[in-house]
């Protein structure tokens, strides 16, 4: 692995560090999932460095772009009250 891969990963490493960070301290809920979703695309960066490009796909696919959505299909649905139960029992 050379010099500038390694420094690379570091750096990815780093950002992927302060990103989960945010997520966590966040106050806010989309900006939380924003920073877990730019986690995922960091990791899913770093596999691509470490020449995984198959890991690399599945955790942009699903990690970053899957995940992403459905949080923010939930996060609408509970600010919508969610779906409406019959009680006609």
């Amino acid at each position: 692995m050379s010099d500038l891969t390694l420094i690379l990963a570091g750096l990815l490493g780093l950002a992927m560090i302060v990103a989960a960070l945010v997520a966590i301290g966040g106050r806010s809920l989309p900006i939380a999932i924003l920073a877990s979703s730019l986690v995922s695309l960091f990791a899913s960066v770093l596999f691509l460095i470490l020449a995984a490009p198959d890991v690399a796909m599945t955790e942009a696919a699903i990690g970053s772009g899957l995940t992403t959505f459905l949080f923010f299909f939930v996060l609408g649905r509970l600010r919508r009250g969610g779906p409406e139960v019959d009680d006609h029992d």
